[in-house]
């Protein structure tokens, strides 16, 4: 009963702002959900969820400032910035803001489309808008993105998703933005398009038996490719994509060459033992004064952290990765709707698998990806979209509690 009186009154209370104001452009702003604070509620707050990733952060804030100090200034008005997205959008109505789903997957192809044609190119790639001193990276927005079309998208289609046609049509929609990424050359972020995807249609309510089918097929599938990427005559994938996993396999024949940083930075983590060698030092054994580290301050931060705040350091991050994916994962099992779900499990499943991407390619686990540490690694656009998808993940909170209560 009290969840009707309250959903009637904030029904009401929307309706006579949109007719009465007398700014037609501020109506126009307020039908497409953008209500600051509207719907916030301070006793609904996760502050355990924002403690978190401001922990992460402010741990990146400080590697960044070791490895490259003059971008440390940057990531620190990143982090401010993004919160202030993140504090904003929690008090949004997320059922609002996702209506509008087709639009954000248009605005989705155009940047990629785009970025192709008149991106900046660097370190063999294209994959950045340059706007002066800013760069900006669509496939980094890209996830956030797609992250709210398909929350709208599979709510839509709940009773039809677990349809052959359904799960067809959910495939193309991914693959189309996935293709653009993957031709900029970006193959770690298109895998984590699809790990994303995965997850979102998993919580969305497809069946176990599908899912089982799906790892049946997928595993000797990966073991095939996995083969075919070791053939010399191959066009699968690029060359140095190929590399990258010959290097992984024997490092010691591309030590001078595309092993060379994943050696030293397993090197660098192993010399931090259990301390580090501490924080900005100045020793001479340092591998990162030393130069022997590219990157360090994006795809290798985890590396700048293990030598300065040794094994302690690490476990810390790994520690607050994971217990952010485990707090986000907590949010979508308690959402009030599938769409809440989606999009709680969605940016779960970008902070905890992608965070556990970047540190396996720092330890040698897994092949180079070059992909950022989240929350960690230098790059705002990076930073800025995982905060809105934090802030959404806020007020699907918000909103699971004002329904149940």
């Amino acid at each position: 009963m009290m969840e009707g009186n309250h959903n009637s009154e904030d029904v009401i209370s929307g309706l006579q702002f949109n007719v009465d104001h007398p700014n037609p452009g501020i109506r126009r702003v307020r039908r497409l959900g953008f209500r600051p604070f509207r719907t916030f509620r301070i006793r609904y707050f996760d502050f355990l969820l924002l403690i978190l990733v401001s922990a992460l952060n402010l741990c990146g804030i400080a590697a960044i400032g070791s490895a490259e100090p003059a971008l440390q200034s940057r990531q620190t008005v990143g982090m401010i910035a993004g919160l202030l997205f993140a504090i904003l959008i929690s008090g949004m109505d997320y059922h609002r803001v996702i209506r509008y789903y087709w639009g954000y997957y248009i605005l989705n192809i155009v940047l990629l489309s785009a970025v192709l044609l008149f991106g900046s190119s660097g370190g063999g790639a294209q994959r950045w808008f340059a706007l002066g001193p800013i760069r900006f990276q669509p496939s980094e927005a890209a996830k956030i993105l797609l992250i709210l079309f398909y929350a709208q998208f599979i709510m839509k289609y709940k009773d039809k998703i677990r349809s052959f046609p359904m799960i067809a049509a959910c495939l193309l929609l991914a693959g189309l933005p996935a293709l653009l990424i993957y031709e900029q050359p970006d193959l770690s972020t298109t895998i984590m398009i699809f790990i994303i995807f995965c997850v979102m249609m998993f919580v969305g309510g497809i069946s176990w038996k599908l899912v089982l089918g799906v790892l049946a097929v997928a595993v000797p599938s990966a073991a095939v490719v996995f083969n075919v990427i070791l053939q010399e005559d191959q066009t699968l994938f690029n060359s140095y994509q190929r590399d990258r996993v010959l290097a992984w396999l024997h490092p010691e024949e591309y030590k001078d060459t595309i092993a060379y940083q994943t050696m030293n930075s397993i090197m660098a983590i192993g010399s931090g033992r259990l301390l580090g060698k501490g924080y900005n030092t100045n020793e001479i054994s340092s591998l990162l004064n030393s130069g022997y580290i590219s990157e360090s301050q994006t795809d290798f931060i985890f590396t700048v952290i293990g030598e300065e705040f040794g094994f302690i350091g690490t476990c810390l991050v790994v520690i607050f990765i994971l217990l952010t994916a485990i707090e986000l994962f907590r949010v979508a099992m308690r959402a009030s709707d599938i769409s809440g779900r989606v999009i709680a499990a969605g940016v779960g499943a970008w902070v905890g698998f992608q965070g556990f991407m970047n540190i396996g390619v720092a330890t040698g686990v897994i092949p180079n990806t070059g992909i950022p540490l989240p929350f960690v690694s230098y790059g705002l656009s990076s930073l800025l979209s995982l905060y809105m998808g934090i802030g959404f993940v806020l007020n699907v909170n918000m909103q699971s509690h004002r329904r149940k209560y």
